[in-house]
């Protein structure tokens, strides 16, 4: 199980906590220079000042590093305590870290000068060799914890550029990919526009001025190939429609505003498709039937979309394929899911290999794949059945 991590200010906290423990924990045992001349108020005050200003190391670090001095000063003179010596060096690597370059120059300058005057002065009273202790013990004490904490501040830098060049390497490499989704998408639309919708658009003209010829030889309306041109004319603009929409989306992909004659349609539809299949169906003897269970609220535009597009492709499927009979469409509205049933009579004979023969079956499978639900159809108790569950989640939305 992982640890959990630590905010910055409790760093701070925790470090302050263990420094001033320590610091009496020395103190109690005395553990100090001079402990048997120097009292414990004496010692005392510069390793609380110190624990304080761990507490703003981060935030102040001028702050922190200045007093941090004249405490860390004021313990030499007092009785040099180890745990004061240890939470100064914390400051000085705190202050490179979270400090400006100049406080680095400043520390490697006012260090630097710390480590000469002292091994100076032990030069002229003590002889070379105590100049090279002086020399080793105040480089490690005012010079490495700055040198570390350049060291540290560099490959942070570093981490940080290197991050940032990832994100723009990531920012650029979406934008070529939006770029060339967005380019496939208007040449889908231009092949639509200029293939299919053409083809669509002389069906509608050929048929209606196959009514206009039907109605100059006073043909009577109820008459079948009055009806049948009828449906013919109004398939084919509404596949016009249903084309422009098409279009209208695939050339919508900069992130704008779609222009609202492009909206897609959605489960409030669903009773204009019952009409139209029943008056189509009543030919072959097909009557259609909706039934509702829950309430509907509202549903998210992706799954509303994919439900209409299953519901419009069975009853499609039923008028091509099915026997006479009733045709059943039940829609169940639950809190986390969209249930879709469609029944229809099967005849459970072998279909003419059409051009895309089986295609809508797998389109509908797709929708409901895509949206993370399931969809299943097939012959089952002498129906054809469909049956589709679309989650009504934001799930559902983030995945179309």
């Amino acid at each position: 199980m992982p640890l959990p991590s630590l905010t910055p200010r409790r760093q701070d906290r925790l470090i302050a906590l263990c420094g001033l423990l320590g610091g009496v924990v020395l103190i109690v045992f005395k553990v100090y220079d001079r402990a048997g001349q120097v009292p414990l108020w004496a010692v005392l005050p510069p390793m609380l000042v110190m624990s304080a200003l761990e507490l703003v190391r981060r935030t102040r670090p001028v702050l922190a590093v200045s007093v941090g001095g004249l405490a860390f000063a004021a313990s030499l003179f007092a009785g040099s305590l180890l745990a004061t010596l240890i939470m100064y060096t914390d400051l000085l690597y705190a202050a490179v870290i979270y400090g400006s370059r100049r406080m680095s120059r400043v520390l490697h300058l006012t260090g630097g000068s710390t480590v000469l005057v002292l091994s100076t002065l032990a030069a002229i009273y003590g002889g070379t060799a105590g100049a090279l202790l002086v020399a080793v013990v105040g480089s490690m004490i005012f010079l490495a914890p700055v040198w570390t904490g350049d060291v540290v501040r560099k490959h942070r830098q570093e981490a940080e550029a290197e991050r940032l060049r990832a994100e723009q390497t990531a920012l650029l490499s979406e934008m070529d990919r939006r770029e060339a989704v967005g380019a496939e998408r208007a040449r889908m639309a231009r092949e639509l526009h200029d293939v299919v919708a053409n083809h669509l658009s002389a069906i509608a003209i050929h048929a209606t001025g196959v009514q206009s010829v039907a109605r100059r030889r006073r043909l009577a309306e109820d008459d079948p190939l009055v009806e049948v041109l009828a449906v013919i004319r109004e398939n084919s603009v509404q596949g016009l429609a249903e084309m422009r929409r098409m279009i209208g989306l695939l050339r919508d992909s900069g992130g704008g505003e779609a222009d609202e004659s492009y909206a897609a349609p959605d489960l409030a539809a669903v009773d204009a498709l019952l009409a139209k299949a029943r008056a189509a169906g009543q030919d072959i003897g097909l009557d259609f039937d909706l039934a509702e269970h829950g309430e509907r609220g509202d549903v998210p535009v992706p799954v509303g979309l994919a439900a209409y597009r299953i519901v419009q492709e069975s009853l499609t499927n039923a008028l091509k394929h099915a026997g006479p009979g009733l045709v059943r469409l039940r829609l169940e509205f639950g809190p986390e899911e969209l249930r879709i049933a469609v029944d229809s009579p099967y005849r459970g004979e072998a279909g003419r290999g059409l051009p895309g023969a089986r295609a809508g079956l797998v389109g509908m499978a797709e929708r409901a794949g895509l949206l993370g639900g399931s969809f299943e159809a097939g012959p089952r108790d002498g129906h054809w059945s469909v049956r589709a569950v679309l989650p009504r989640g934001r799930e559902s939305e983030g995945r179309a």
